[in-house]
C-alpha cells in the first residue's frame, strides 16, 4: 500500500499564491457533462471556447512536412525566426503596429502571452483595472503575479464612457490596463472613440496597457482596432494574439505576442523558464497559417455570423433577453425569471435539457444573472440546443 504523506507543519504545505487560485468553472462544466454521458445522456455542448471547425489541410500539411524534414529539435525559446518575422509583417501591416522580429516572441497558445505579459509588468500590491465580465482565467493570471484585479463594469463605461468608468477605480497603486476586444464572454466590440479614451486614460495616468485580441478575425460588425496602433501606446502596450480562434487551431498552442523594449528582452526569459519553446511542427504550421487565402476568413467568418443569428434568433423565441454581439462566438443572454442565480440555472439546462452552458458568475461580478453560450457549434446542435429550452 502506497504511503500517503499528509503535511503537518507549514514548511510541507503547499504556496499560499497556489492555493488562492481556483480550477476554472468552465472545467466543472465539463466534469458535469462527462457524469451525464454516463448516464447514457447526449449533451448539446453550447459551453466551448473554441471553433467547431477543423483546421485546415493545407496547415496540417505544414506541420507533417516540418516532421518528415526532421524539425523536431529545441527551438528558439522566443520562436523560429522565419514565424517571428512574418508576424512581425502582419502585425505592422494587419494591426498598424510597427514591429520587427525583436518585437514578437512565440508563445503557448494566448494564455501563455497574456501569463508571460503579467509576471513581466506587475509586482506584489499593483492593481490592474479590468472591464468585467472578464474572461476566466484573468483573475488568477493577475493573482499569479500578487497584483490584485480591480474590477470596473462594462455596462457602466459603455454608458458613462469608458475612461470615465476606469477614472473611477484608479488609484495611486493601478499599473496596468487589461483590455479585450472584441471582448469575451459578451462579444461586445469596442468602438474606436471608446479605445481612444481608453488610450487617452492610459496616457495621461502614465498606466501600461495588456492587449488581449484573440478574436481579432471574428468582427461581424463595426471594426477591429489594435489600442497599441495609437499614438503614444506601442511603448506602454504588450499586445497578444492567438492562432486559436482565427484557424481553428486550439489544440496546437500557438499564440503570439508583441511589445517594445525594454519588455521583449524580459519576455525571452519568461519564454525559456516556462516552456523552452513552442513545439516546432506547430509554429511551421502557424507560419503556413498566415499565408492562408484571406477570403478563407472571410467565409468562416460569414458561416459564424449564420450561426449567431440562428442561436439569437431562437434564444428570443425561448423566451430569453440578449444582445447579439458584434464579435467572437460567444452569446451573453440573461437568465429568464424565476431564475438568479446563474450557476444554478447552468445546472437547470443541463439537467432538465441536456445543454450545456457556463454561469454567468465564472466571468466576473458582473457576469452573474447571464450565462455564456457559444454559437461556433454546429447548426444542428444550436437548433436541437434551443428546441431543448423552448421545451422547458
Amino acid at each position: 500500500m502506497a504511503t500517503v504523506i499528509r503535511p503537518t507543519t507549514r514548511l510541507l504545505n503547499p504556496s499560499q499564491r497556489i492555493v488562492q487560485i481556483g480550477f476554472s468553472e468552465i472545467a466543472r462544466v465539463r466534469d458535469a457533462i462527462e457524469s451525464q454521458r454516463q448516464q447514457g445522456r447526449r449533451v448539446l455542448e453550447l459551453h466551448g471556447g473554441e471553433p467547431f471547425f477543423e483546421t485546415p489541410d493545407a496547415i496540417k500539411a505544414a506541420a507533417k512536412k516540418s516532421l518528415d524534414e526532421n524539425k523536431t529539435r529545441y527551438p528558439p525559446a522566443v520562436g523560429i525566426g522565419p514565424l517571428r518575422d512574418a508576424l512581425a509583417r502582419k502585425i505592422t501591416s494587419k494591426n498598424n503596429i510597427a514591429a520587427a522580429r525583436a518585437n514578437v516572441m512565440v508563445t503557448n497558445g494566448g494564455i501563455h502571452a497574456l501569463y508571460c505579459s503579467f509576471q513581466a509588468m506587475l509586482d506584489p500590491g499593483d492593481e490592474v483595472l479590468v472591464l468585467s465580465p472578464y474572461w476566466t482565467p484573468i483573475r488568477d493570471l493577475v493573482a499569479l503575479t500578487g497584483a490584485r484585479l480591480v474590477e470596473v463594469s462594462t455596462a457602466k463605461a459603455r454608458e458613462q464612457g469608458f475612461a470615465r468608468a476606469l477614472a473611477a477605480h484608479a488609484t495611486a497603486a493601478t499599473k496596468l490596463i487589461y483590455f479585450n476586444t472584441p471582448q469575451n464572454p459578451t462579444g461586445f466590440v469596442v468602438p474606436r472613440q471608446q479605445i481612444e479614451a481608453v488610450a487617452g486614460f492610459a496616457i495621461e495616468r502614465n498606466l501600461a496597457v495588456v492587449a488581449d485580441e484573440a478574436y481579432e478575425d471574428l468582427v461581424f460588425e463595426g471594426e477591429h482596432l489594435s489600442i497599441a496602433s495609437l499614438p503614444g501606446m506601442a511603448e506602454r502596450t504588450l499586445t497578444c494574439f492567438t492562432f486559436s480562434k482565427s484557424y481553428s487551431m486550439t489544440g496546437w498552442r500557438v499564440g503570439y505576442l508583441a511589445g517594445p523594449e525594454p519588455w521583449m528582452a524580459h519576455m525571452s526569459k519568461l519564454a525559456l523558464y516556462t516552456s523552452s519553446g513552442v513545439s516546432q511542427p506547430a509554429q511551421w504550421a502557424a507560419l503556413r497559417a498566415l499565408d492562408e487565402d484571406p477570403q478563407e476568413l472571410v467565409e468562416r467568418r460569414a458561416e459564424y455570423r449564420c450561426r449567431r443569428d440562428l442561436l439569437v434568433n431562437g434564444l428570443v423565441q425561448a423566451g430569453f433577453q440578449v444582445e447579439s454581439p458584434a464579435g467572437a462566438f460567444y452569446l451573453f443572454p440573461r437568465i429568464p425569471q424565476p431564475h438568479h442565480d446563474s450557476a444554478k440555472f447552468a445546472d437547470h439546462l443541463l439537467e432538465r435539457a441536456q445543454v450545456s452552458v457556463v454561469p454567468g458568475a465564472a466571468f466576473g461580478s458582473e457576469g452573474e444573472g447571464h450565462v455564456r453560450m457559444t454559437f461556433s457549434a454546429r447548426p444542428e446542435v444550436i437548433e436541437a440546443a434551443v428546441a431543448a429550452m423552448k421545451a422547458l
